[in-house]
């Protein structure tokens, strides 16, 4: 049967290919009771499932022969095996069943809540830490209980043209996925300015979000065209259909590939005014992207993907070859680094979010300067692999002074380790701060004080100054970059770097689409940083402006309140 999915299309471009599901991130278990006469066979089915899982860990086993990973492989699958047969895992959950006559599945969540207590109460971090691995083991149970597969590989049949179907995805598990070859992804759940959608955009594939009831619609193999621009996902299209889009697709490919002509030629306005077009990364690995779309540099590089989809911290050594490697791979074009910007919905992999709105509570800059160790840490690698190209430092979420002050302390403190230590480092390395927080955006001339260059994250801004959660597609129509308020607060923070021959930039998802680029080149705006996927697109828009045809109308749109007014005059801007 054929249909049509609606929902929001956060990367363009149009993929055809078969489905492949995701097992849901978070299983829901119910509580019921069972008769007497059948604790016998749910006792059986649970066995059952501790079966099937153990079987799963034998297929992983085989899977890895050799190789750097078999040692910590197969210590790790020892581990969950011991878990898997701890008769306080198995029998217990066996006596629950017998004692309350419930479902297997609430019995083994019920035993899994005791073994977690009794591991916090232990002393040794180490192994107060390994109830993350009764956590897992016991996911997987129940994911054979309720009739969930693991992970498993896309069917051969359809190689190379899979496209990944999810509940939902986090930003870690888009990065987790990022090394499969999937053609496009779509969710359930999410936004068109969530951090997955904006990871999602990394990757370069068609994606469609908040489609609410796909994962249940499409069947595994199912024929998917997938249109990432209208975010229209058409479910076993006819031939006619299928034959329409694969022409889209082509034309959509022979303009991509006009496109990389632009990658050698120097971004510059018509007057002659040259344009800084960075690269925004989450990972080393995406430096061939920034390469192959020609960025004059990293305007942003992500650290905190470093410290996801782990179950440890990454130590200093680690950060170090990790930002070291880019820095010499840009061969002594700018590396802005941004320290971790975890919370809201980028947490490290055990936390566990206690905040009603973590988007407003402990992340990003506050976070740092609560875990002063592992901030520490993280400068210090930063700072070792600045003498190795030319390396910036970023704060993110800065809203006053203070945090200025104390960010510039501890870099200090760590720049006194490293003299102590005999290790060298750029003396003089810049130090940024992100404007993010309406607060800032107000007074930017406080950061301008004690800080070299700051970059606007427009994704946040926005959030922000109109109090819409975007990771909510609930109230995602209520998320506009476009709001008069909006734009009177990136201009003032333009115009006043500008003033103080300070650098500014803008890093947020308004950098990479060309609706804007003429209005941000019209208000002073010089430094564009995007994904490498956007930047080509932007450079064509650069190449075919002239700013004093530009300025007068760009200045008219920041004054302009009235929304049919502003869109006649984004069109004539556009035009």
């Amino acid at each position: 049967m054929s249909f049509i999915l609606h929902g929001i299309g956060v990367s363009s471009g149009i993929a055809i290919g078969h489905a492949h599901l995701t097992a849901p991130t978070t299983l829901e278990v119910i509580h019921y009771l069972i008769p007497k006469s059948q604790v016998n066979k749910e006792i059986k089915r649970l066995d059952q499932a501790f079966s099937t899982v153990r079987a799963e860990f034998e297929a992983l086993q085989s899977s890895v022969t050799d190789g750097p990973a078999l040692a910590e492989f197969s210590a790790f699958l020892e581990l969950h095996h011991m878990i898997l047969d701890d008769p306080t895992l198995t029998d217990a959950t066996r006596d629950i069943i017998v004692q309350t006559q419930c479902n297997a599945e609430w019995a083994l969540t019920q035993q899994k809540e005791v073994l977690l207590a009794q591991f916090e109460a232990i002393d040794d971090a180490y192994l107060r830490e390994r109830k993350t691995d009764v956590e897992q083991v016991v996911e997987r149970i129940l994911k054979a209980l309720l009739g969930y597969p693991g992970y498993r590989p896309p069917p051969s049949k359809h190689l190379g043209d899979h496209v990944l179907v999810a509940y939902d995805l986090s930003p870690a598990d888009i990065m987790q996925y990022k090394p499969h070859q999937f053609i496009a992804f779509l969710t359930d759940m999410g936004s068109l300015t969530s951090h997955t959608a904006i990871v999602a955009r990394s990757l370069n594939i068609p994606s469609v979000v908040a489609l609410h009831h796909a994962h249940q619609l499409i069947l595994e193999g199912d024929c998917l065209i997938v249109d990432g621009s209208q975010g229209v996902i058409i479910v076993n299209p006819d031939k006619y259909v299928l034959d329409e889009y694969r022409l889209r697709q082509s034309q959509l490919e022979l303009e991509k590939q006009k496109l990389k002509r632009l990658k050698s030629i120097k971004p510059v306005t018509i007057d002659g005014t040259g344009i800084d077009l960075l690269a925004n990364i989450e990972l080393p690995s995406d430096l061939e992207q920034v390469k192959e779309n020609g960025a004059t540099g990293i305007g942003l590089f992500r650290s905190e993907f470093l410290f996801l989809n782990r179950n440890d911290l990454p130590d200093e050594d680690e950060q170090f070859e990790a930002y070291r490697a880019v820095a010499t791979e840009m061969d002594g074009k700018p590396v802005t680094i941004r320290t971790f910007d975890l919370g809201a919905d980028k947490n490290l992999k055990h936390s566990v979010p206690t905040a009603v709105n973590p988007a407003l509570g402990l992340r990003a800059i506050r976070l740092s300067l609560s875990e002063t160790q592992m901030f520490h840490t993280q400068l210090r690698a930063i700072l070792r692999a600045s003498r190795y190209g030319q390396i910036k430092i970023l704060i993110p979420m800065l809203s006053n002074a203070t945090e200025v002050f104390q960010t510039l302390h501890l870099i200090e403190h760590a720049k006194q380790t490293l003299h102590n230590d005999g290790i060298d480092f750029d003396e003089h390395i810049q130090v940024g701060g992100m404007i993010e927080i309406p607060a800032a955006a107000l007074s930017p001339e406080i950061f301008l004080q004690k800080l070299d260059f700051l970059s606007i994250g427009t994704n946040d801004l926005i959030q922000y100054t109109l109090a819409v959660d975007r990771v909510d597609d609930a109230v995602a129509y209520l998320y506009d970059p476009f709001h008069p308020a909006v734009l009177w607060l990136i201009s003032r923070v333009i115009q006043t770097a500008n003033r103080s021959k300070k650098p500014v930039s803008i890093c947020g998802e308004m950098a990479g689409d060309i609706q804007f680029t003429r209005l941000l080149l019209g208000i002073g705006l010089t430094q564009f940083s995007m994904y490498p996927a956007q930047l080509l697109l932007v450079k064509n828009q650069i190449l075919k402006s002239n700013l004093p045809d530009i300025r007068p109308l760009a200045h008219k749109i920041i004054r302009t309140a009235h929304p049919e007014k502003m869109h006649d005059l984004l069109t004539r801007l556009n035009s």
